[in-house]
């Protein structure tokens, strides 16, 4: 089975290789064939479709092994960049591979590496998080869990959505970050810009058109953590003493504040330090 990445908005994109496969296939799976006959037609591929979608994944997956089984040709898309990637297509997949047989991958466009790439953001890595829980306190307990990461952090999301998802970034990110916003790429009103995250709420609120399209949004890396204050690390050091390292720092967290990934940092290098 091939997985094939389709374009995010200009038809252009696709590769010559994506082309060939996909008009060798007898078979093309996709998330929406409503969708896909859009591009394939524009290609003028008439291979059949089957339906891969979250609702019918596993049964799909068994249509395709018996396909396979058959000696049909099978592509994999979605409906637009690359399958599996916060969008249908890992749980094919793995059923593909588990019943013995060989999965292809043909790269090509992708919303998140086009976005990092006009970026401008030196970071040395990066971290794929997709979409934010829908729900206030899971998105916020999510951020909590990414806020010390250190690397650009890389988000899709919705247009109906975009508003609060930014707010809670710069409600519960530093204020020294930079955030990268980056609409409807590859398409006719793409429009990328870089500024603080502080102003971002304001910024799209500034014009309807900026809260339009599909998003990728990239957060900078967090400002370089300084030592803990006085007390936090008195408090840290007298529950290690009684506490395994990640319980320690828990509590440490609930007691004082600071930032739980910060605190289980600082207790692994006094662990390391402490004589045997």
């Amino acid at each position: 089975m091939s997985i094939v990445a389709t374009p995010i908005g200009n038809l252009g994109d696709i590769t010559l290789r994506a082309l060939d496969t996909l008009r060798q296939a007898d078979v093309i799976a996709c998330e929406d064939t409503r969708h896909a006959r859009r591009l394939l037609d524009h290609y003028d591929i008439r291979a059949q479709l089957l339906a891969v979608h979250e609702h019918n994944e596993q049964a799909a997956a068994a249509k395709l092994i018996a396909l396979l089984a058959a000696g049909k040709r099978v592509a994999l898309i979605s409906d637009a960049g690359t399958p599996g990637i916060s969008d249908p297509g890992a749980r094919t997949v793995a059923a593909v591979r588990q019943a013995g047989f060989r999965v292809t991958p043909l790269p090509g466009p992708n919303a998140a590496t086009a976005a990092l790439s006009a970026a401008g953001l030196d970071d040395p890595a990066f971290h794929f998080v997709g979409f934010l829980p829908a729900k206030v306190g899971a998105r916020r307990t999510a951020l909590e869990g990414l806020k010390s990461i250190d690397a650009t952090l890389v988000f899709y999301e919705a247009p109906h959505r975009i508003e609060e998802t930014v707010t809670a970034l710069a409600e519960l990110l530093e204020a020294e970050r930079e955030i990268v916003i980056a609409r409807e790429l590859t398409k006719l009103f793409e429009e990328i810009v870089r500024l603080p995250l502080a102003e971002a709420p304001a910024w799209l609120a500034a014009d309807d058109n900026h809260r339009r399209g599909e998003f990728v949004l990239l957060v900078s890396a967090p400002p370089p953590r300084e030592g803990l204050d006085a007390e936090s690390e008195r408090v840290l050091k007298l529950l290690l003493a009684e506490l395994p390292v990640k319980q320690a720092a828990k509590l440490t967290s609930e007691i004082t504040g600071v930032a739980k990934n910060d605190l289980y940092q600082r207790a692994l290098e006094i662990k390391d330090n402490s004589p045997p």
